[in-house]
């Protein structure tokens, strides 16, 4: 059985300061019994990142640190860029890639959300690949056409064994704080056809393995019904992550 993963997007949101005081209350709000049902990612500011790792390690947190975003070389001339490597040295073990955010505000191409993906993986941490649709497209019916497009270009290169190991998250563009969802059927429909392209490229046991998550104005409310069904195995949650009670009650998975 794939243990869920619940992912907290903080975006340009909480300076390090106010980070720290998330997390330390974050902690007392998600306990060890939660952590044997679900795996939790914090994705802070990259000027958060080392106080949010200090703060994991000091207290012995059973969070995963997580970035938010990385540039695909390793070192050079690309001012104002994250190396995976950086990264790799803070401790970060998952990396978001391909948000809606960064494909439509930066211009981020299948092209390079790929080459993320094989930088992440060469560092040794998991990329959370996202892909989605835009509101035009869901309208005009091209909604799997969009995101089955999106995995296999963001797969492309990777061995079956890393398919498996990593995850994929389906935030509909349309959703991403507008505080509109996809209704529960629409997420578990996306998210198998997902798992389907993802067993034609890597195989059964691959597609049986990825953690495939839902993202888009997730609450405490709605996480439950997501995550109903067999093929939702987590959330990528944006805005309601940085109210340490409802994202704890979120990862309780809407208990």
């Amino acid at each position: 059985m794939r243990k869920p993963l619940i992912s907290g997007n903080w975006k340009m949101n909480l300076n390090h300061f106010e980070a720290i005081q998330t997390v330390q209350k974050l902690a007392y709000l998600v306990g060890k019994d939660d952590f044997e049902q679900v795996d939790v990612s914090i994705h802070p500011p990259f000027t958060d990142i080392r106080s949010v790792q200090t703060v994991i390690d000091a207290d012995k947190l059973e969070f995963a640190l997580g970035a938010q975003h990385c540039h695909f070389e390793d070192k050079g001339a690309f001012t104002g860029e994250v190396s995976p490597v950086f990264l790799a040295k803070l401790g970060v073990q998952y990396v978001i890639c391909g948000h809606s955010e960064r494909r439509e505000i930066f211009g981020e191409t299948d092209e390079i959300v790929n080459a993320k993906v094989l930088a992440i993986l060469k560092h040794g941490m998991t990329p959370i690949m996202c892909c989605g649709e835009t509101l035009d497209e869901r309208e005009a019916g091209q909604t799997e056409a969009k995101v089955l497009g999106q995995v296999r270009a963001g797969l492309a290169g990777v061995t079956k064994e890393q398919v498996g190991a990593m995850v994929i998250a389906y935030e509909p563009i349309w959703a991403i704080g507008t505080g509109k969802n996809a209704t529960a059927e629409d997420a578990q429909t996306v998210c198998a056809a997902i798992r389907g392209v993802v067993a034609e490229i890597a195989g059964q046991a691959a597609a049986a393995d990825v953690r495939i998550q839902y993202g888009g104005s997730v609450k405490a409310g709605t996480i439950a019904e997501l995550m109903a069904g067999p093929d939702v195995d987590g959330a990528l949650v944006g805005g309601a992550s940085l109210d340490p009670d409802e994202f704890a009650r979120i990862c309780k998975l809407g208990a």
